[in-house]
């Protein structure tokens, strides 16, 4: 080596240190890789990517070739480096202090630190390219590194570890949740919220979205022939519930369409409305939305009826109360439905005590707690454990209310004031 130009062996270390770097680069850029784009790149037919999935396959041989190379190209580099200073300065303990310090901060900034940080910055840009470089020497070290990692699988056994064990990457909902809410900019908002909501079907019950009872719009089947007549004729719904008596009796469900066709609107009475009678679909209280969801698509309905596990009726479920919390409202509401918030002059809103409280959260803005009572009224009934008076004020999660009404001991109209600003 004495006869070697020092030019010679200043460029052999600049290439030993460029080496170092690939190998670097190429390992933290590999393991930086978003596991799920690279599979999709993959099912897209992208190149780089599929030959990416191939190396990280195997891990242990990736890493065993990346390793191997940059361990001998160090050793190496160091070895050239104290050579070039004996050559340069002699043969001092000095000297090689000095090299081994010089060797080791070249080899930590150009070699390792700033690789792995492009690496880990940019790691699509690199690791594909890299790809068709790692997966030769692969080939020509396996040999070496299938020695290496007889040792390696041997140390990990004693440790009781299987690296192969956890190659699918899952995730959890609520990962799932995160990775949507960080994906804000590639995402539009609208398509977010949607995503979101299909989240919470799981948690959200068939209670949480249903048209409490005493909202829901009904016939008595007993009523005279007028008053079917009328109620049918000022309908804002499709489908209405029929009953007899009392509403814990439902009989059946009735399309207004189909009695018109029958009667061709002159005559309406009992006897129609059994015509085109179809029988009721109970839906249990505690459903998971997503499951009810389901359930509607194999029974081929839009409409259930609510009960508890007494039979008694509780409320009243749609497919369009389902598609709403998924996508928001719709454009076109009942009258019922968009009385139920006033808003005054003064700031404060007028709520019916039945409103659910997810509708209040979702239209109003407001943060009502969702873990116990559904209403409104079963909030305020919660919190004194008694039925108050007209008048009485109170603040529930943080928020002013005042009780305009009470009524057959339910309240029926609430004031929620402007919140207190501290």
């Amino acid at each position: 080596m004495d006869d070697i130009p020092i030019s010679t062996l200043l460029i052999t270390l600049v290439v030993l240190l460029v080496i170092s770097a690939f190998f670097s680069i190429s390992e933290t850029s590999m393991m930086a890789l978003n596991r799920y784009r690279l599979r999709h790149l993959t099912k897209t037919g992208h190149r780089g990517a599929r030959l990416a999935s191939q190396l990280l396959a195997r891990v242990d041989r990736l890493l065993g070739v990346v390793l191997l190379g940059n361990t001998l190209v160090n050793a190496g580099a160091t070895t050239l480096a104290t050579v070039i200073a004996i050559r340069l300065f002699g043969g001092g303990e000095l000297v090689l202090s000095l090299s081994t310090a010089v060797v080791t901060f070249l080899l930590l900034v150009f070699s390792e630190i700033t690789p792995k940080v492009i690496g880990a910055t940019r790691p699509e840009m690199i690791a594909f390219p890299a790809g068709y470089i790692l997966a030769p020497l692969l080939k020509l070290a396996y040999p070496v590194t299938w020695f290496v990692n007889l040792f390696v699988r041997g140390l990990l056994w004693l440790m009781r570890l299987q690296p192969h064990s956890n190659q699918a990457h899952t995730l959890s909902m609520e990962e799932l949740r995160t990775l949507i809410l960080e994906g804000g900019n590639f995402l539009p908002q609208k398509h977010q919220n949607i995503l979101l909501n299909l989240f919470d079907l799981e948690s959200i019950t068939v209670e949480d979205a249903m048209t409490p009872r005493n909202q829901i719009e009904a016939i008595d089947i007993e009523s005279p022939p007028d008053e079917i007549r009328r109620q049918i004729a000022i309908s804002n719904h499709t489908r209405l519930p029929v009953y007899r008596e009392r509403l814990d009796d439902i009989i059946g469900i009735v399309h207004v369409r189909k009695v018109l066709n029958l009667s061709e609107g002159e005559h309406i009475d009992a006897k129609t409305l059994t015509e085109v009678l179809r029988e009721p679909y109970f839906i249990p209280m505690g459903t998971p939305l997503l499951t009810q969801l389901q359930n509607f698509q194999e029974q081929q309905d839009r409409m259930g009826l609510v009960v508890d596990e007494y039979g008694e009726l509780k409320g009243l479920l749609t497919l369009e109360d389902i598609l709403e919390e998924i996508i928001g409202e719709f454009t076109t509401q009942s009258p019922l439905q968009t009385a139920r918030f006033r808003r005054m002059e003064d700031g404060s809103i007028i709520v019916e005590g039945g409103t659910l409280l997810r509708d209040m959260n979702r239209k109003l803005g407001y943060k009502f707690p969702l873990d116990g009572p559904k209403t409104l009224n079963g909030l305020i009934l919660e919190h004194f454990q008694d039925i108050p008076e007209s008048g009485t004020s109170l603040k529930l999660a943080g928020y002013p209310l005042e009780v305009l009404q009470t009524q057959d001991r339910v309240i029926k109209s609430v004031r929620l004031l402007p919140p207190d600003k501290d």
